[in-house]
């Protein structure tokens, strides 16, 4: 075994007269060293492999979503292109679409109106009884007048068929002045849609519509038809102030063609475009 040895060792014994040598075999033990008696650490594994392995797998694995992750947002910018020139096509202004729009553009414009007062109209900022329409509106019928003690006022009186005439005028609105003298604003023609006549995209949810429309008078409107006898009865300059402030104008002439662009909004309506 190791730390041991085997020692001979010769020894004569007496026996009567005889000597005997007698060899006696002795095992020595060697004394165990510092060294032995302390157990040897048993090294550790080294982990390095493992750990590179699993830093390789996790590089393989970001390696593997990063193309996913490019395809996939490609995929969203396509697919988002692809929505928007679909849902461009679509969000187009059809004839139907642009009639109601222009119809009631026509309608926001509001009717051409006359205004006038009746009792004694004193002449202010906002009365001029000199001016030509107490005239034509006596011309038609509609009041009579009379001069007053005033060389600035006029005496205006509403007749009876003049009256019976404004009852059956929609939109008529009756109100007071400041004197307390009865007001009027009559409307006298509203504006209608004849026709569309071309809608041109410009891009999306923006277009360019040609349109025709005219003029549609009631019965008051007729009599302030620039082309009608009661108003060509007038000199040139009262013609050319009843056009230009008291809702004269040529009702019966030709329609008129107009164009005019036109934006979709987020309730998908079409208004006027205003740049």
């Amino acid at each position: 075994m190791p730390g041991e040895r085997t020692e001979s060792t010769a020894v004569q014994i007496l026996v009567g007269s005889v000597a005997l040598e007698v060899c006696i075999m002795a095992t020595v033990v060697e004394p165990k060293t510092e060294k032995e008696t302390q157990p040897q650490a048993v090294p550790e594994v080294s982990r390095e492999p493992d750990i590179f392995a699993a830093e390789l797998a996790m590089e393989n694995s970001s390696h593997n979503f990063l193309p996913l992750l490019l395809v996939a947002g490609l995929v969203l910018v396509v697919g988002g292109t692809i929505f928007y020139f679909v849902k461009g096509a679509r969000d187009v202004l059809t004839v139907p679409v642009a009639t109601t729009t222009i119809s009631n553009i026509l309608k926001a414009q509001g009717p051409a109106t006359i205004r006038f007062s009746t009792g004694t109209v004193v002449a202010s900022v906002n009365e001029k009884p000199d001016d030509p329409h107490y005239k034509l509106l006596a011309k038609a019928g509609v009041i009579t007048t009379a001069k007053a003690k005033s060389a600035t006022s006029l005496v205006v009186t509403l007749t009876g068929p003049g009256e019976s005439l404004l009852n059956n005028i929609n939109g008529l609105q009756k109100g007071k002045n400041l004197d307390g003298t009865p007001s009027y604003v009559v409307p006298l023609a509203e504006r209608k849609l004849v026709s569309i006549d071309k809608v041109t995209m410009v891009k999306p949810h923006l277009a360019q519509v040609e349109y025709t429309w005219k003029w549609v008078p009631n019965r008051l409107g007729n009599e302030f038809d620039a082309s009608g006898s009661l108003v060509k009865s007038f000199p040139t300059w009262d013609r050319a102030t009843l056009i230009k402030s008291y809702g004269v104008d040529f009702y019966t002439a030709d329609p008129t063609k107009t164009t005019i662009v036109v934006m979709e909004s987020n309730d998908g309506t079409w208004k006027p475009y205003a740049e």
